[in-house]
This record gives C-alpha cells, sequence and structure tokens, in this order.
C-alpha cells in the first residue's frame, strides 16, 4: 500500500470532515483480550499518517481505561484529529459483571465530566449517546446533551444503536452529526429504517463492527478459537452450531477476494464503505485494530470497487445469517424496530 492518505466525508451537515475510515478503539484496552500497548500506540500513529482523524471510544471499554490510554496521543495531535466518546452503560448496582442503560441528566452530567478528565481535554468533538434507555423520553437525553454543546464541554452529538423514529425524535431537539450502529455483511437490519432516516436528516453513518468482530476476515471460526476473556465467546453467532453455519457464508467473500487478489476483511470492508453510494449518505465505518499491518490492510479496502456481479454474489450473505448480533438484543435498535 502507498502512504496516500485516504479520502474524507463530513460529519452531518455541520460537523467535522474526517478520513473516510475511521479507528475503533476499544480493542486496545477491552473486550478481546490481551494487547500490546506499544503496537497498540504505533497503530494510533500509523492510522493518523495514513488519514484516519476519526477515532471512537467510550467510558465503559474498560471502565474508562480505554479513554486513559488514548489521552496522550490525542493530545499530541488535538488539532489533527476528531475525538468520539461515548455515555450510557452503567454497572448494575447489584452485579459489577452487568452493565445497565442511562439515559438520565445526572447520569450524562457525570459522564462528560468523568470523560473530560480522562481524556484530558477541555471539549469532547462528538459525543455520543451509547444505548437507549427506554424509560427516558430521547428529547429529555438530548436536551442534556444539546446543554452540554451550549456549554463547550462537546462540540456534536453522536446517538448509536438507535430506530429510526428515535433518530427524527432526537434531530428535531439538536442537530445529530451521526449513527452509530452495526453495519455488514452480516448485519444489516438498519437498511430497512435507520439508514434513509439518516439520508434524509442530513445524518453520517458510522458503522462499527464492519468486519463482524473479525469473524468476516476469517480469523477465528468458532468462539472456542478465542482466548477465555474474549467477549465474542458470549455472542450467539460465533457459538456452536451457529458458527459453523456461519463460516460457510464467507464463501462468496472468498470468491470475490481472489478476484481483487486481496483479504476477505478488504472486501468486507469495501462492501461497507460502498454502501455510500448505494444509499446516498456519508458512511465512516471504524473497524477496530491493534497492529499497523492491520490499518493499511483496512485502508486500502477504501480504494477497491466492487462490481455488480460481486456485489450480486455478496447480496445473500446477511439473509443467511444464524444467530442474533446480541445474546439480549434489546441493547440494539433492531430490539424496537
Amino acid at each position: 500500500m502507498t502512504d496516500s492518505r485516504i479520502a474524507t466525508a463530513r460529519l452531518g451537515e455541520n460537523g467535522p470532515e474526517v478520513g473516510v475510515q475511521g479507528l475503533g478503539c476499544m480493542g486496545m484496552s477491552f473486550a478481546y483480550g490481551p494487547s500490546d500497548a506499544d503496537e497498540s500506540r504505533a497503530t494510533l500513529e500509523r492510522a493518523l499518517e495514513l488519514g484516519v482523524t476519526l477515532y471512537d471510544t467510550a467510558d465503559a471499554y474498560g471502565a474508562g481505561d480505554n479513554e486513559r490510554f488514548l489521552s496522550p496521543f490525542f493530545k499530541a495531535h488535538r488539532d489533527e484529529l476528531v475525538i468520539a466518546t461515548k455515555f450510557a452503560l452503567a454497572i448494575h448496582p447489584d452485579d459489577p459483571t452487568k452493565r445497565i442503560i442511562r439515559n438520565d441528566t445526572p447520569y450524562i452530567r457525570q459522564c462528560i465530566e468523568a470523560s473530560l478528565k480522562r481524556l484530558d481535554v477541555e471539549a469532547i468533538d462528538l459525543y455520543y449517546m451509547h444505548r437507549r434507555d427506554v424509560n427516558v423520553p430521547i428529547e429529555e437525553t438530548v436536551g442534556v446533551m444539546a446543554e452540554l454543546v451550549r456549554e463547550g464541554k462537546v462540540k456534536h452529538l453522536g446517538l448509536s444503536e438507535v430506530t429510526a423514529g428515535e433518530l427524527r425524535d432526537a434531530c428535531a431537539v439538536h442537530p445529530i452529526a451521526a449513527v452509530q450502529s452495526e453495519w455488514s455483511l452480516f448485519s444489516r437490519d438498519i437498511e430497512a429504517g435507520v439508514v434513509p432516516a439518516a439520508r434524509e436528516l442530513g445524518v453520517t453513518l458510522v458503522p462499527y463492527s464492519p468486519l463482524g468482530r473479525g469473524f468476516l476476515t476469517g480469523s477465528f471460526a468458532k468462539a472456542e478459537d478465542l482466548t477465555t476473556d474474549d467477549f465474542r465467546r458470549q455472542q450467539p453467532r460465533f457459538t456452536g452450531e451457529n458458527a459453523s453455519a456461519n463460516a460457510a457464508l464467507l464463501d462468496p467473500i472468498r470468491t470475490v477476494a481472489e478476484t481483487h487478489g486481496a483479504t476477505l476483511g478488504q472486501i468486507a470492508l469495501a462492501w461497507v464503505q460502498q454502501r455510500a453510494s448505494v444509499h446516498g449518505l456519508p458512511i465512516v465505518p471504524i473497524p477496530g485494530t491493534r497492529r499497523p499491518s492491520r490499518v493499511e490492510e483496512n485502508l486500502a479496502a477504501t480504494r477497491i470497487v466492487l462490481s455488480e456481479e460481486e456485489s450480486a454474489l455478496l447480496e445473500p450473505i446477511a439473509g443467511k445469517v444464524s444467530g442474533d448480533r446480541y445474546a439480549d438484543m434489546s441493547f440494539a435498535s433492531a430490539g424496537r424496530e
């Protein structure tokens, strides 16, 4: 891959312009087993060199550890990048191993101050509601988030895993720059409602897990291939008969990859990137990685163009996937559509 920088896209109608592919940073300190801090730091630097300017984290990733880890990098390059972080996933008061969703005003206020302190910045560029608490009107939650903008603590607002209706209600209160949802060859539920609503409202889509949490790369074939502390061992798609059935779905991706001399992951990412032209709205996927070489591989996918025949070959995959995205789908927008 050459060192030419990737193309750019705008977050929302009035948000910052960022590289057309971002970087999910969760795995550098949470969820995917052991990581190497030095290699992760090298990954951050290499991504920036190649035009990645949207870096995604959350207060829930390692109970703030991910924000702390990223802080020195963000401070060293503050004017070159866009910091995205999130609130809403709280520790269950009776069981520290479980999470609950909170969108109430006191909690949001507590979270923003804690994130600003951990990141050691004066303002967060893009602040997401990580998950939707159905017991709090979304207009109320976004209203508090809008106050943070007026106070200079946040520059732009984002939502994660919301329905089309929730997105419309939120935009009626304050402009939303980005909606983050899972979107990949394995997960396409948002295309029915959220994607058209985002296009109509001028909201950029930020697909997370565009590589199917690594499954679409062929790096593992079943939960047992993963370390015992990897959270993917608990996800229905990667266990038992579901894993075997889903592994067989990679064959069309292999066929397309061979034509392009590309990896499975590059074809999966190229498919997501190409949704921008298919659906007519800006899309900035945030694949996560902890290796500089993988960043280079992922960014090369922004230059792969799939033919109509290749897209048609990949089209049926999502409809054949076995198992839900989460064991508890109430944490996803599809559970409320």
